[in-house]
């Protein structure tokens, strides 16, 4: 509910203060006094439109909070918190108005945009009026009013449940119907390319595997003829080891005929003998190690070559083409073995849609019922309100083919003024005076379903009077036992029903060319006074003053 609203310069009040209670409270006081503006601030606090004129003259800017005790799980909270602000105790909506035009939106002091602020005051506050922009319930909500009258709320998101796994089925059905599609053109190719990669059957990582091996095979073939040149000198016909041996063995035949320097000589000789067997041993070890089949370097040539040509086929990298080849499989899978498939899906989405329709059906059905005492309960309500002449109708239309996640209907409220006339929307048919009391005859019949937690009524007893006042003020009163209700009025029948009556007038400001509007909670003789005013006029008598006791007494 809106507990308090506070106001800074905004036309002609400086400085307001107001709290509220839960139940009925009505503004009243002379035409001209501000209740309009009252309500305008309201409507600023809310999200409508600002503009500069709003400031009041000499300041630079106004400003308006309003705050709401909200329960918890409201939608306005979860809206507010969708638009980044705290949401923990009171929910503060605040708006500054700048007189150049500017305008600056916080709610619990968090910026937030004008468009979130309109979405959170919508959550909070139902304005009806002959002014007001918020005064005509949008028709794209009347289906909801509908179920909510109709208890269809579970029936709603169970339909909605459904519609998504339908539609979920029809993505499914629609991708699968197209890659068939796809293979269809394709056939010849995928049957082509499938069979070549899988003929080529490409592994991840071969290109660097063969790379590698090839680069050691060539590496090989490089020093081969060097180390087969150094063992043919070591072994051949010219090699030098048979001479030396040859020398050896007749300096050996000496050794006793020399002296000592031989002997140093023949050691060096044997020294030299054996490293060139160990010399020789090596290389021919290392030959046979770099030993290979030049077929199988052909081999990995003719390897690399293939894959290589296929990726440039398939214009991509050679690593890719073993995923290439999975893809194109499937592919060729779906086409070849898809028909099954197809046709289950087929299946599953026709029984879907008509389970779905089926419920939709149902809850149309549910509605119309509900429409039907809808209607009969408004037009008990009419006739107090003085549209006893008036006619309101609940028009559903219904088209199967039109199935949404919230049915096969469309809803809309439409009246008619005058007999005879052809009932349409509300907001084409009704006067602003009219429009106002259908409304009132809605959110009493619907009582809190579907209601904002604060409606807010402005001089909806706007050219009626004694027992049609008297309907309006009581059907406000019922409507305040379930929903917080502020009335602007000018009936003191309706005033007299009050919870909370306050007093707007007009007084000098501090500078005396100028007026500023007052606000002002009466007490039970102020209250008293103010209705035997609006009974009598400007001259209060006691008659009207016990004609107002009588009021308040009833």
């Amino acid at each position: 509910m809106l507990a308090s609203l506070s106001i800074r310069d905004i036309v002609l009040i400086e400085r307001l203060d107001l709290t509220f209670e839960d139940r009925l409270s009505v503004l009243t006081g002379e035409t001209g006094a501000g209740k309009s503006i009252l309500l305008d601030a309201l409507s600023l606090a809310l999200g409508a439109r600002g503009d500069g004129s709003l400031v009041r003259a000499g300041a630079n800017q106004g400003q308006v909070t309003a705050v709401f005790d909200v329960p918890s799980g409201h939608a306005a909270l979860a809206r507010a918190f969708e638009a980044g602000a705290s949401i923990e105790g009171e929910l503060i909506l605040r708006r500054v108005q700048m007189s150049d035009g500017r305008s600056k939106a916080f709610v619990n002091d968090s910026p937030v945009s004008m468009q979130a602020l309109r979405g959170i005051g919508i959550a909070l506050v139902e304005i009806h009026g002959q002014h007001a922009d918020r005064a005509m319930i949008d028709p794209a909500t009347h289906r909801d009013l509908i179920d909510d009258f109709a208890g269809l709320g579970d029936d709603v998101t169970d339909l909605a449940a459904h519609h998504a796994g339908w539609r979920e089925a029809g993505r499914a059905l629609a991708a699968h119907r197209a890659r068939i599609e796809t293979a269809r053109r394709e056939a010849d190719y995928l049957r082509h390319a499938t069979a070549e990669l899988d003929k080529l059957s490409p592994e991840p990582g071969e290109e660097d595997l063969l790379a590698d091996q090839r680069q050691r095979m060539m590496s090989a073939e490089k020093i081969t003829g060097d180390l087969r040149d150094a063992a043919d000198l070591l072994s051949g016909d010219n090699a030098p080891g048979p001479v030396l041996i040859s020398v050896l063995r007749r300096l050996e035949r000496r050794k006793d005929q020399a002296g000592p320097d031989l002997t140093e000589a023949i050691s060096a000789l044997d020294a030299a003998l054996q490293s060139l067997d160990l010399a020789q041993n090596g290389l021919e070890a290392e030959l046979r190690q770099a030993e290979f089949d030049p077929r199988e370097l052909e081999r990995i040539e003719e390897r690399l070559f293939a894959l290589r040509a296929a990726a440039r086929k398939y214009q991509t990298r050679i690593d890719e083409l073993p995923a290439l080849a999975a893809k194109l499989a499937g592919d060729l899978d779906a086409l070849d073995h898809g028909e099954a498939e197809l046709l289950r899906l087929e299946k599953d989405l026709a029984a879907r849609e008509g389970l779905l329709l089926a419920k939709a059906e149902s809850i149309s059905t549910k509605r119309r019922h509900a429409a039907a005492a809808l209607d009969e309960a408004i037009a008990a309500e009419l006739p107090p309100l003085k549209l006893e002449r008036a006619h309101f109708e609940t028009v559903i239309e219904t088209d199967p083919s039109r199935l949404e996640a919230s049915g096969i209907d469309r809803v809309e409220f439409h009246v008619a003024t005058n007999p005879g006339s052809k009932p349409g929307p509300m907001m084409k048919i009704a006067s602003g005076g009219e429009l106002a009391r259908f409304m009132l005859a809605l959110k009493v019949t619907l009582a809190d379903r579907g209601s904002a937690p604060t409606l807010v009524f402005d001089e909806i007893d706007t050219g009626v009077g004694g027992a049609v006042a008297d309907a309006i003020g009581a059907r406000l009163a019922r409507l305040a036992a379930r929903v917080q209700v502020l009335a602007v009025t000018h009936a003191p029948q309706v005033a007299a029903r009050a919870d909370q009556h306050f007093e707007i007038a007009k007084s000098a400001s501090g500078d005396a060319d100028r007026v500023a509007t007052r606000v002002r909670l009466l007490d039970p003789n102020a209250r008293r006074e103010e209705i035997a005013r609006m009974l009598s006029g400007a001259a209060i008598t006691d008659e009207a003053r016990a004609a107002a006791a009588r009021l308040l007494e009833a």
